[in-house]
């Protein structure tokens, strides 16, 4: 089984770091790569870095697609973005981190509260909430003030992580945790042993779940609303999202 991550931004210090996380809990016989497009912004952070950023991740969908034989795909933002779209040009799985993150927190809390980067990016995570039908379960969203290119403090970064999420459980009452950034991957274990509470990035059950509609053998229905898209001309972008 061969599953294809793509990180839409084009930081690959960041897709490093994803693509090692989803290796550790891949099962065995699973093949996991992760890739920036060779377009887009070197983060996603506001709805004007999501819409650049969605064509790239559509032609590596395609290119995982026709030429790299993937039996799925994940989408390693918590904005989903393209995540739709990207369902138009493969019947194969195509899982966005946010929707695996989500689905695993119904399974297992009564709610859940979602970290993410900055104030402006509140509006993708409201707006992710919406798309997966998920904005009574949540119970807060909160800023942790640093942008998704400061992560290489790790120090910093767990620390403003954590104590954030204090305040979820204790001022707002969460029960689960989801961390809104596909580059918090490497600290769901450790804020789950200082918190005492579910603390879910999106990675690592966007890989379980890949994995399961791989084993499950299950498609994209192409009935009509996910159908392929007809041959069309993009000025432009020909070269870039060419179906």
């Amino acid at each position: 089984m061969k599953i294809k991550i793509i990180n839409p931004n084009t930081t690959l210090r960041m897709t490093r770091e994803i693509e090692e996380a989803a290796k550790k809990y891949a099962s065995k016989g699973t093949e996991v790569y992760a890739v920036s497009p060779p377009t887009g912004p070197d983060s996603v952070e506001s709805l004007y870095d999501e819409a650049l950023a969605s064509p790239g991740v559509i032609s590596e969908v395609i290119k995982g697609d026709r030429e790299e034989n993937a039996d799925a795909f994940i989408i390693a933002c918590f904005g989903d973005p393209g995540l739709e779209a990207a369902r138009e040009v493969t019947d194969k799985p195509v899982i966005g981190i946010a929707q695996a993150a989500i689905t695993a927190a119904r399974l297992m809390a009564p709610n859940f509260s979602v970290l993410y980067v900055l104030d402006k990016s509140q509006k993708i995570i409201e707006n992710v909430l919406k798309l997966h039908n998920a904005e009574k379960e949540c119970c807060s969203i909160r800023s942790i003030g640093l942008g998704v290119l400061e992560s290489e403090d790790k120090e910093r970064l767990l620390k403003a992580l954590t104590e954030k999420g204090r305040a979820c459980m204790e001022e707002d009452g969460a029960e689960c945790i989801l961390l809104g950034c596909a580059g918090y991957v490497q600290f769901a274990e450790k804020m789950k042993e200082d918190l005492g509470i579910l603390v879910l990035d999106g990675v690592v059950p966007a890989v379980k779940l890949c994995e399961a509609m791989v084993e499950m053998g299950v498609k994209i229905p192409k009935r009509t609303l996910c159908d392929f898209p007809g041959e069309k001309t993009i000025l432009g972008l020909n070269d870039i999202v060419k179906f």
